[in-house]
């Protein structure tokens, strides 16, 4: 029962560690670069935005609220109630970093300033989502597709986007709207590989005259697992057993050596792959 609570304790610690990080990322980017190079927003402060421009009712931050109260209401309904929690969280985290982070970071260059708005946006929309969270409006709708439709999170926010901003050339300054369009395309970029950062991993291949000999290097020097694939060689028409592992990263020129120290003739494929699910591996990803 200890360990069940110190494991249940320890996955809120790291999911609410990374949401205020990717609070304080966020708050980063628009206050130290967004503002200073007046490029527009995307997803739903965007669209409040434009709305505000269409009918000149209300302000921005009001059409934002009345934007975010039906989508995390689907939040709440359709994905979880912790997904709801760290979501608000999350976006009470940048709203506060928001008034205390008042840092300018001195870009002059108006893409380069894009490219650098784009990448720490990117970075804290991925680790707040990698939290099991994320940071309200586009990116709970975000989270529905994904797991509904299997859409990468990543592409339904810079679809959405690209129909924001196509419409923002009739009410902004077109180099403006360029520029921000810019910054969205490579968050999407980073956050889609944010979400997969912490699940790289090699798939391994191994064609070889020894393959138990293989199998009991994996198991014993690398402590994984492995599996036969049983293949025909396409010229001798002998049957072949084939070694399938799948390692990280930092093990792959150990596997190497280890592989051919024992068989200099083995014949090796190595594929990234970035969603391995299963013991020994990550957890399947659930909102």
């Amino acid at each position: 029962m200890n360990s069940w609570i110190k494991k249940y304790a320890y996955g809120h610690v790291w999911s609410l560690t990374l949401m205020t990080v990717a609070a304080m990322i966020i708050a980063l980017a628009i206050n130290g670069i967004a503002i200073h190079q007046s490029f527009i927003a995307g997803g739903f402060a965007g669209l409040g935005l434009l709305l505000y421009y269409a009918t000149d009712q209300l302000n921005p931050g009001l059409w934002l609220l009345l934007l975010n109260i039906p989508v995390f209401t689907l939040g709440l309904f359709m994905v979880s109630r912790r997904f709801f929690l760290y979501s608000l969280y999350c976006l009470l985290a940048i709203a506060l970093f928001l008034q205390v982070v008042n840092v300018h970071l001195p870009i002059q260059d108006p893409l380069l300033a894009a490219l650098t708005y784009g990448s720490l946006l990117g970075a804290g929309v991925g680790m707040s989502l990698r939290s099991f969270g994320s940071t309200g409006g586009l990116d709970i709708i975000g989270v529905i597709l994904y797991q509904k439709l299997n859409v990468n999170i990543g592409q339904s926010s810079f679809g959405f986007n690209l129909c924001l901003f196509s419409l923002s050339f009739m009410f902004l300054e077109t180099d403006l709207v360029l520029y921000s369009l810019i910054s969205v395309f490579l968050t999407a970029v980073i956050a889609d590989y944010f979400m997969s950062l912490f699940n790289q991993r090699k798939m391994v291949l191994i064609i070889t005259a020894v393959p138990e000999v293989m199998v009991d290097l994996i198991s014993s020097k690398l402590r994984r697992g492995s599996t036969y694939i049983y293949g025909r060689g396409s010229y001798s028409g002998k049957r072949k057993k084939i070694v399938l592992t799948v390692i990280n990263n930092f093990q792959l020129k150990r596997l190497e050596e280890l592989i051919y120290t024992q068989d200099t003739e083995a014949f090796v494929v190595i594929e990234n792959t970035f969603n391995v699910l299963g013991r020994g591996f990550s957890k399947r990803m659930l909102f």
